[in-house]
């Protein structure tokens, strides 16, 4: 069974969680580092916001929802993290802040928040889609083409547990398997 790491034990759950699997690509894949600024949409529980604040200059991340921004922001307590701003605004209405590292989109319909996403990033920022259908992928996917967004592409996380005993090692029969697609993309350059 997979065991999550410390820091996530701590937090709370109340919507949904993106999991430290796909975290974990989304931060290597896009390249964030110590000067990096990021949107987060869709916050949630914050686990995503969060990690990314960890080793990010700041975050900003935006929900709609009353309940989650309290859930992250006792989560954000938890870590003794303060480089994060919660906005409780619709992303679908624009992005407030500019020359942004990377966009994630954790929403129904997130290609509709693409246009704000290609206005608030800096060229060559990434935006990422949490998609958990390959319908959602496609949509976000041709939305970006038709938006002039460089190179898109879509992975999925898989983690297999390894059963290790005394008869033999082996795969599980559990593990975390499908929990959504990730489609990655280059802002273009602006002008």
């Amino acid at each position: 069974m997979f065991i999550y790491p410390n820091i996530y034990r701590k937090l709370k759950r109340g919507p949904q969680v993106i999991l430290p699997k796909d975290i974990g690509i989304i931060i290597s894949y896009s390249g964030i580092g110590k000067e990096s600024v990021c949107v987060d949409a869709g916050t949630g529980s914050g686990w995503l916001a969060l990690s990314m604040a960890r080793i990010c200059r700041h975050v900003y991340s935006y929900d709609l929802r009353d309940d989650f921004i309290s859930i992250a922001e006792k989560n954000q307590r938890i870590l003794g993290v303060d480089n994060i701003t919660f906005r409780k605004k619709d992303i679908f209405d624009g992005i407030d802040e500019e020359e942004i590292d990377l966009v994630t989109l954790d929403l129904p319909n997130s290609e509709k928040a693409l246009p704000g996403a290609k206005k608030a990033l800096k060229a060559g920022g990434i935006v990422v889609g949490y998609l958990p259908h390959t319908e959602q992928v496609r949509n976000f996917s041709m939305a970006l083409k038709d938006m002039g967004f460089l190179e898109p592409y879509t992975v999925e996380t898989i983690v297999r547990d390894i059963l290790v005993r005394e008869e033999g090692v082996r795969p599980s029969t559990k593990g975390i398997w499908h929990t959504a697609y990730l489609t990655f993309a280059t802002a273009p350059k602006k002008g």
